[in-house]
């Protein structure tokens, strides 16, 4: 994901995350916020009951990976935070990629 493409502040994440709408499944939950400019952008959230450090960046690795191979599914003109649930800690990639590519075709 390039920079350009990111959620950052703090103030953004608790907005959307207060009043957006949102989907779910087992691993991940995503929330959806509407907006005028044309490009998305995307936030990744890992809560520290997860596990160490080390684990949740390896989470968010991941789940930038499938991401980046995914952007052109998302439907354009939103942002979305991707939380990452208890449940993906032990998943295999290929079975977190399953989960995602779902819950991306749930918001179409």
């Amino acid at each position: 994901m390039k920079k350009l493409e990111v959620v950052k502040s703090k103030r953004d994440f608790n907005d959307i995350i207060q009043n957006a709408p949102f989907k779910k499944n087992q691993s991940f939950v995503i929330y959806i916020r509407k907006k005028e400019e044309e490009k998305n952008h995307f936030g990744i959230a890992v809560s520290k009951k997860l596990g160490n450090a080390v684990t949740r960046n390896k989470l968010k690795r991941q789940v930038r990976a499938i991401l980046d191979e995914e952007k052109i599914n998302f439907p354009n003109h939103r942002d979305y935070i991707i939380m990452i649930k208890k449940s993906c800690v032990g998943l295999s990639f290929s079975k977190m990629q399953n989960d995602l590519e779902n819950l991306i075709k749930e918001i179409k």
